[in-house]
């Protein structure tokens, strides 16, 4: 089960120098997506039953529910009768690095109940960090992790964005989300939350916190720090980047599904950046 944003995205891929104040040529692509609804989508791609909770804009639920039902995601999305779904603007440069313009539309809305009201037969808890940046989606999917918890459901997050992170303070989030098993943050993300300026260093504080940390670090591959265990240092694929939108949600999918399989986590890690070498070679978010 995935808790998190739905999108309407808008990708503009610079086909050169961007030119402030005049003309780029660009590849426009306009397609649904959002974190937690990208995760759900790739994670059916790999062939895992996922149920994804969201909000969506009136104008937008028959569009977006059935995108992710065509990917097999079984899609429970709550309706905000005033404001639209979300929207964003993903400006991708010539290195297919990502800048993003955002307006979380219906997201901000996101309430217990829009949320599963019992948790049977759910073996695994994903909340995208989106879901508990605002006030007002925060206390009910608190709620949710406690619940999860409770019901020793495992769970697992990612901080999602490290401007909104910094809003909320590194020590709100940690605290809002312990009890996770596992957590999926960039390298700006970790060391926001640990104060480590080194991505090793970041990786093996965040083992205090969470059992299970996964640092994602680009074309650097990715780092796997588990509490008492030595670091494993993952490399990338060398894929050639296109857009680096949905990177880190494919990696996640890839990642939660081998752990499905029955993989031990340094195999998952492995087929993570697997995964993510697919999203990275197309533009868009979702597989």
């Amino acid at each position: 089960m995935i808790v998190g944003d739905v999108m309407d995205d808008v990708v503009v891929r610079a086909l050169g120098p961007i030119e402030v104040g005049s003309d780029t040529d660009s590849e426009i692509q306009r397609s649904p997506g959002g974190s937690g609804a990208n995760q759900a989508a790739w994670l059916a791609s790999c062939g895992v039953e996922v149920r994804f909770y969201g909000r969506v804009g009136a104008l937008g639920l028959d569009a977006h529910a059935a995108a992710l039902r065509a990917v097999g995601v079984d899609a429970c999305l709550g309706v905000d009768p005033e404001l639209p779904t979300g929207s964003i603007v993903v400006l991708v440069d010539a290195g297919g690095e990502r800048s993003m313009f955002t307006d979380r539309g219906a997201n901000l809305r996101l309430s217990e109940a829009d949320l599963p009201r019992d948790l049977d037969g759910v073996a695994h808890l994903h909340v995208s960090g989106y879901t508990l940046f605002q006030p007002s989606t925060r206390r009910a999917v608190a709620e949710l992790i406690a619940e999860a918890l409770r019901r020793r459901v495992q769970v697992s997050t990612d901080p999602s964005s490290v401007s909104y992170l910094r809003e909320l303070g590194p020590e709100r989030f940690l605290a809002l989300t312990a009890g996770a098993e596992t957590i999926f943050p960039n390298a700006p993300e970790a060391s926001l939350l640990t104060g480590a300026t080194e991505a090793h260093e970041a990786a093996r504080r965040l083992t205090a916190h969470y059992p299970t940390v996964v640092v994602k670090l680009g074309k650097d591959g990715a780092l796997l720090a588990r509490r008492g265990r030595p670091l494993l240092h993952a490399h990338a694929s060398g894929t050639p980047v296109v857009d680096t939108t949905g990177a880190g949600d494919a990696f996640f999918a890839g990642y939660l599904a081998a752990r499905c399989r029955g993989n031990e986590p340094d195999k998952a890690v492995h087929a993570a950046i697997e995964t993510a070498a697919k999203a990275i070679s197309k533009m868009g978010g979702r597989p």
